[in-house]
């Protein structure tokens, strides 16, 4: 221990500290003055990786007064376009109704190949930057820790990723496919083995990799870009290596309102999703009435609940939801797991695995191109439009919770952990359907026909304690509402909030209220279909701004490398010129 004690020992070693601390400092200026510069759709390369806003605050420009802390442009023409949208609604609803079936018919079938490759690219993206040398960049700086644990982590992507959906088509998706099979698979008659298995294997790729790449995507540049570059916790950020300061002007504004349009949207289809299904969960357990106007009154009640969920912030409201209602639905799986047939159950999540590993190659790229059919229209393509209408709530949430995590440990939990357990949860809910449906158990089918909401507490009839099941469903798709109203008033607030995360509580809680009023105008227009429509109307554009913001990453990390890897070459550099003088040094003590 004498080396501990030593003063002259200690000198020295604070010496070569400082040195090399001087040595960073210099070799880290001069990489960013000197590293390569990107061309394509760049107007000149970020000033720092440390702070790509020197003299800029989140939220330096916003309109502040009677509890909003507002950015302008971002907010005002999001609440008008948002606003125009609900008077025509409710105005014309025959009109709209009729429109939107058009748009979605027109839509899903002149542009679905477009969608189907882009969401292809975007698990390309994640993959090359996880496995590649990208993947050791840590959000938030090298020392940068954690601060949720990894279990609380987990528990809020599931929540606020798929919470509402997973509930919704778990058994309606699997049901509805084994009575009416997918063109890709020929012509296999509905209600066999091998319908079945097509069934699983369809809902096993809607809600397996391809959602969860387009959300890390989205939540990895924003976590980047705000936690490692010093930019705002907004979309616009991602696209600073392309634009540069521009991003606080007009281009950054339209990003910006085109992120809030499509998160309300892609919000309020799944509000609108999980109000539907709370509302049959009710008509089975109290005889309520299912009608659009007893949703828009759950629509209100429950929006009003969300409201205290969003006073009492991330912590106290969206964590704290989060790990109770992903205990509840733990609890609700495994006494499924039991009470249902078991070894059936998990004999099919690892034959559903592989299959899915099978099929993913050509589903992946499948766009009905010689059928002439448009099935796609109501699964995959809506599907797609509606992860990417997400993206930008789903993104940032998991941005502001993934601080200490590196590359490659946010693509992998946020990608492979979450997308695991949708498998398991659709084995278990949706084999029990095809269970029940196969041996006369319960005739589910038919009543998917009818109202797919309902599928679900069709199935929980059949089996023990039916009345118990169906009370903790209607539990959980309640809370899977309100945190996702929660999660989602605190993204849209950060966007319109110039990427302010100190924002009025008020301000929240209007978002919240708006979502639930989007909610609501969407099913009075027309529904399942309304919403589907909503859903791609606007994944569709920004399918276009994600696919620049991958190239704006990779320009972002490039930089990144380059600058990390001058610096450690430098700082070697001069510890081993240290280690060469103190050798030289002792030598010539030694012959003196």
């Amino acid at each position: 221990m004498d080396h501990l004690t030593n003063p002259k020992d200690a000198r020295m070693h604070k010496a070569l500290a400082d040195k090399l601390k001087r040595v960073e400092q210099r070799a880290r200026e001069r990489a960013i003055r000197e590293r390569a510069k990107f061309f394509g759709l760049q107007i000149h390369p970020t000033a720092s990786v440390e702070d790509d806003a020197p003299g800029r605050e989140p939220g330096d420009r916003n309109w502040v007064g009677f509890g909003f802390d507002i950015h302008p442009q971002v907010t005002v023409f999001s609440a008008f376009f948002l606003l125009v949208f609900i008077v025509l609604t409710l105005m014309f609803k025959q009109a709209a109704a009729e429109f939107f079936a058009a748009a979605l018919h027109f839509i899903t079938s002149t542009s679905g190949w477009f969608l189907v490759l882009a969401t292809n690219l975007f698990i390309v993206a994640a993959a090359y930057f996880a496995l590649g040398k990208f993947g050791q960049i840590r959000i938030g700086g090298a020392d940068a820790e954690p601060e949720f644990s990894t279990l609380s982590w987990y528990a809020m992507l599931l929540s606020a990723g798929m919470g509402i959906g997973l509930m919704f088509w778990s058994v309606g998706e699997p049901i509805t496919h084994f009575g009416t099979p997918s063109p890709m698979f020929g012509h296999l008659e509905p209600g066999t083995p091998e319908a079945a298995q097509a069934a699983m294997g369809v809902t096993y790729f809607h809600w397996g990799v391809h959602p969860w790449a387009v959300y890390a995507i989205v939540g990895l540049g924003l976590a980047f870009f705000a936690y490692n570059r010093g930019l705002p916790l907004t979309i616009r950020s991602i696209f600073y290596p392309l634009l540069g300061e521009r991003i606080y002007g007009f281009w950054g504004n339209v990003i910006d309102i085109l992120s809030v349009l499509a998160t309300l949207v892609g919000l309020a289809t799944s509000l609108g999703l999980g109000v539907t299904q709370i509302n049959a969960g009710l008509n089975y357990l109290l005889g309520i009435e299912i009608s659009v106007s007893t949703q828009v009154i759950l629509i209100a009640g429950i929006t009003a609940i969300a409201t205290l969920s969003v006073m009492a912030g991330l912590d106290g409201g969206v964590k704290r939801l989060s790990q109770w209602n992903m205990i509840l639905a733990g609890v609700f799986l495994l006494f499924l797991l039991i009470a249902g047939p078991t070894v059936f159950l998990l004999s099919g999540f690892t034959q559903n695995l592989g299959y899915y590993l099978t099929i993913f190659p050509e589903m992946s790229m499948w766009t009905e191109t010689f059928r002439g059919t448009n099935w796609q229209g109501s699964w995959t393509v809506f599907y797609w439009a509606w992860w990417i209408s997400w993206s930008p709530f789903v993104g940032m949430f998991i941005a502001r919770i993934s601080k200490g995590r590196t590359v490659r440990e946010f693509i992998t939990g946020v990608i492979l952990i979450p997308t695991l357990l949708s498998f398991l949860w659709m084995s278990v809910f949706g084999g029990s359907a095809l269970y029940l449906q196969g041996t006369g158990g319960a005739d589910i089918l038919s009543v998917v026909g009818e109202d797919v909401a309902k599928a679900m507490f069709v199935m929980l009839d059949a089996l023990p304690l039916a009345g118990v099941l169906c009370t903790v469903a209607v539990v959980l798709v309640t809370v899977f509402f309100v945190t996702s109203s929660d999660s989602g008033s605190l993204v849209v607030d950060h966007l319109t909030s110039g990427g302010k995360l100190d924002s009025p509580t008020g301000q929240r809680v209007f978002w919240a209220l708006m979502e639930g009023a989007i909610a609501a105008v969407l099913l009075v227009g027309g529904g399942l279909t309304t919403l589907q429509t909503a859903a791609v109307s606007t994944g569709l554009p920004f399918a276009f701004v994600l696919l620049i913001g991958v190239y704006a990453q990779w320009v972002g990390f490039s930089q990144e490398i380059y600058v990390e890897e001058a610096v450690e070459k430098a700082v070697r550099s001069a510890e081993e010129e240290h280690v060469l003088q103190q050798a030289v040094n002792q030598a010539v003590e030694g012959m003196q």
